[in-house]
């Protein structure tokens, strides 16, 4: 893909994710959240979370533990890059001598910190169920699991072109994160711990990280 293509789409998730957030803060706003929290696409949000069938516990045990360990294991993708970086940083002596991939990754993975942050204390909305073990209403949007597996696994993704230099092998491993990817929002939808909109939210604001970082990671493959 050219590089004006990633800067485009870039643009264009960018814009999406900001039209995303009017939206769901101003569009069809109803008490349809627990102790009568405010949801925007009330009728969209309630009638998609009332079409699956959850425990007793309020949620999908299944989905939800399957979206939580895919979201574990994204984390030790991201502590593989870290050590990757430090072995790096600590053998060349240089922070400029670290593979550019890597460092391009290590600030896509704080700017992804950095959002999941904003949106604790700039809460666009609440879960659609208080959690067991909990007291208090939780900020849902965007899901931020379902950003951090798009994120990590993705970049993953598109740096196995500088680590894997066999095709085969290359591609079995996207397909198999992909398909990671997919099962990952799959169980974030159904599970019942967040508003479809949520989920929306998340994957097009990981587009537009990911699409600005593919442009980033290409100058470090030239």
């Amino acid at each position: 893909m050219k590089k004006r293509t990633k800067i485009i789409i870039f643009i264009v998730a960018l814009i999406l994710s900001i039209a995303w957030i009017v939206i769901v803060k101003t569009v069809d706003v109803g008490k349809v959240g627990p102790r009568g929290s405010e949801v925007g696409l009330s009728l969209i949000n309630s009638s998609f979370h009332d079409l699956w069938h959850y425990d007793e516990c309020g949620y999908n045990e299944f989905w939800y533990d399957l979206s939580w360990y895919i979201g574990l294991f994204s984390l030790a993708v991201v502590g593989i890059h870290g050590l990757l970086g430090l072995f790096q940083l600590i053998t060349r002596k240089s922070l400029w001598k670290v593979d550019k991939c890597i460092l391009a990754v290590g600030v896509l993975y704080i700017v992804t910190g950095g959002l999941y942050l904003l949106f604790e204390k700039v809460v666009i909305n609440y879960r659609p169920i208080i959690m067991p073990g909990y007291q208090h209403l939780e900020a849902s949007f965007p899901s931020s699991h379902t950003m951090l597996i798009i994120i990590v696994l993705g970049s993953a993704m598109l740096m196995a072109k500088t680590y894997i230099k066999k095709s085969s092998a290359r591609l079995c491993i996207q397909f198999a994160l992909l398909l990671i990817i997919i099962a990952a929002i799959l169980g974030r939808v159904i599970c019942g711990v967040h508003w479809f909109s949520d989920i929306i939210g998340g994957m097009l604001i990981s587009l537009a990280l990911l699409s600005l970082f593919s442009v980033f990671n290409e100058k470090a493959d030239a």
